[in-house]
């Protein structure tokens, strides 16, 4: 591997937030995925008495952790987001949960697509484990990106 240097390191090693001061505002757009693997059908999950929807809560809690993902992640800069979706599909292996972030700002949404993501299927799992104790949250990654100074990107199946 090439001696490369962290983003969040200074010259002496030392932890910093980049500086994005001197960046122009662009929309920028993020969109990630991960998969919750499970044995149930994420369609006919059960609804409590109360209406509680797990795949609705899940949508939630994806909502309001992209929200506060610089609360969450050190050195991410709190973003004004103009837009946060999160879908839960069912998948060949349970469900897949797919974020798409958006904002006008001077850095990217890709670790806010991933929180939103994450968080999603972290609170589906919660909802799932009594039920499904296997269950667990694979291939968190990031899909697409667009805007920035480094341009558009996208995953193809043999990036790794």
């Amino acid at each position: 591997m090439s001696e490369q240097s962290f983003s969040h390191v200074d010259g002496d090693g030392k932890l910093l937030m980049v500086d994005v001061g001197h960046k122009t505002p662009s929309r920028r757009v993020a969109e990630a995925h991960c998969v919750v693997v499970t044995a149930l059908d994420i369609n006919s999950l059960p609804v409590s008495s109360q209406g509680f929807e797990p795949v609705v809560a899940a949508r939630l809690a994806g909502i309001h952790a992209a929200k506060n993902t610089s609360q969450l992640i050190p050195l991410c800069h709190p973003l004004s987001l103009q837009n946060i979706s999160v879908e839960v599909l069912a998948h060949s292996r349970g469900a897949e949960v797919r974020s798409t972030v958006v904002t006008v700002d001077r850095t990217g949404v890709e670790m806010e697509a991933l929180t939103a993501c994450s968080f999603a299927a972290l609170s589906l799992l919660n909802s799932l484990l009594v039920l499904d104790p296997r269950a667990s949250i694979e291939d968190a990654e990031v899909v697409s990106k667009s805007g920035g100074a480094s341009g558009d990107w996208v995953r193809r199946g043999d990036d790794y």
